[in-house]
């Protein structure tokens, strides 16, 4: 339980309090000690965005536009409250006030530098209806500034990108990605050690007697690399009456951590992983989703790295179901390219990192297939977006899951989504992304090259 402070003043360690309980999966004590900060600070701006902040994090979207549009009516002049606002509203599907607000916050602080990205994102620019001058100028006014540099270049190559301007939008696209790359300490040889060392654990020899229990109701995973596609299978999915989405979740590996709580280096929780007490593991993961869902159907953790753990999932979760969308590699690593994530995937801001992960991703998405045959369902991005019917329907039929019609009109789930593709997913499926990297083939010709080498389909997720 959530401990509460003797005084109202002491709501700032609650949340901390609030936001511990949240890492440790004790979501309903978190949810009751939300509860009680609203009900007793609701005319505090801070506190009221604090709750919008727990909320969002719990995949509670429409409790936390309350939250923030409490926060706003306490302090209608706070750009604070209304980027916050704005932020869930994209994720609750309101684009025209989302964009409102963004708007606000630029005119009223103009460096506020990801209100101008988060904004390119919400339409498609045309000649009619752009800010390519705007992003413009505020990028010449904002000097040598590297947060404004990402910020503004994402925005101008998205910006350039809708309006056909290829070359314009890769050179800003290439110089953003250049100064985000330049900023962090990352290095891709150490995912891809990391991958090797996983499959080198998950032997087919231990996998060899993995059990399975599909017959029985259990989780879904939906996972692959980011931008493949598993945002749109997880909306066609959670369309269905007895499926719900928990969005992206990080339960699973924080209930490995959990459980491995003595291990203090990545390689010896991968060889501890391999032999820890499975059942336990998948308990403790069921524990921790249970308080974010009472639907009594199936729900789906659709957080794509899980590709990580499909080993480890199919022992510690005999019952899980695991999805795995795959997209032709060039449209895949050039989507990852161009999204200035807000947090995590830091091999997608150079050409070189992405075609090592890439590589490395296709090797070991090989292992599972020969270590756990039969045990995922795969699905082709392309197939899917040309042949929505007969490949949900393919889907559904190897989950064991009956059919319902509404997973053919996902833009009409009126349910939240907070990934980097809450605004596509609201449209009917289409094809047009299919083939997009085509545009910059010359620019993304050593990324091509190297994939090429390595034996990757360049149009197709095979892999």
């Amino acid at each position: 339980m959530v401990a509460r402070p003797s005084s109202q003043s002491g709501w700032k360690s609650e949340m901390t309090n609030v936001r511990l309980a949240m890492q440790a999966g004790q979501y309903l004590a978190a949810n009751e000690a939300i509860e009680r900060i609203e009900a007793e600070h609701y005319t505090d701006e801070e506190a009221m965005l604090g709750i919008g902040e727990c909320r969002t994090h719990l995949g509670q979207h429409v409790l936390a536009e309350r939250a923030c549009r409490a926060a706003l009516k306490v302090a209608p002049n706070s750009t604070r409250a209304a980027y916050a606002l704005a932020s869930v509203l994209v994720a609750t599907g309101d684009i025209d006030e989302a964009d409102t607000l963004y708007s606000r916050v630029i005119a009223e602080s103009p460096r506020d530098w990801d209100a101008w990205t988060n904004r390119s994102t919400l339409r498609t620019a045309t000649p009619e209806r752009n800010h390519v001058s705007a992003i413009q100028q505020a990028l010449r006014a904002a000097g040598n500034n590297p947060d404004a540099a990402v910020a503004l270049g994402y925005a101008l190559a998205k910006e350039f990108e809708d309006l056909g301007e290829f070359d314009a939008a890769f050179t800003h696209l290439a110089n953003a990605a250049q100064i985000r790359r330049s900023r962090m300490a990352y290095k891709v040889d150490a995912d891809v050690r990391t991958m090797a060392a996983i499959a080198d654990a998950f032997c087919v020899k231990r996998l060899a007697k993995t059990p399975l229990t599909v017959d029985e109701k259990g989780p879904i995973f939906v996972l692959g690399l980011p931008r493949s596609g598993t945002t749109l299978v997880d909306r066609i999915l959670a369309s269905h009456a007895d499926i719900t989405s928990l969005g992206e979740l990080q339960d699973f590996p924080l209930a490995l951590m959990q459980t491995n709580s003595d291990v203090s280096d990545k390689t010896s929780l991968i060889n501890n992983s391999a032999q820890m007490d499975h059942a336990h593991l998948g308990s403790e993961y069921l524990r921790r989703i249970k308080g974010l869902s009472v639907a009594p159907g199936f729900v789906i953790d659709k957080a794509p790295l899980n590709f990580l753990y499909i080993g480890l999932i199919a022992l510690a979760l005999p019952n899980a179901r695991i999805v795995h969308v795959r997209r032709g590699a060039m449209d895949s690593s050039y989507a990852m390219f161009k999204s200035l994530f807000r947090m995590g995937y830091p091999f997608s801001y150079s050409l070189t990192d992405l075609a090592a992960y890439r590589i490395a991703y296709a090797d070991l998405m090989a292992h599972w297939r020969h270590a756990l045959p039969n045990r995922m369902v795969e699905i082709d991005y392309e197939r899917l977006v040309r042949n929505p019917e007969d490949e949900t329907r393919r889907t559904l039929n190897e989950l064991g899951i009956s059919w319902d019609e509404a997973c053919l009109s996902p833009h009409r789930n009126a349910s939240p989504v907070a990934t980097a593709s809450a605004v596509q997913v609201r449209a009917p499926i289409h094809d047009r992304s299919v083939g997009l990297w085509r545009k910059y083939e010359q620019h993304l010709a050593p990324l091509a090259a190297a994939l090429t080498a390595a034996n990757i389909s360049l149009e197709t997720g095979g892999t």
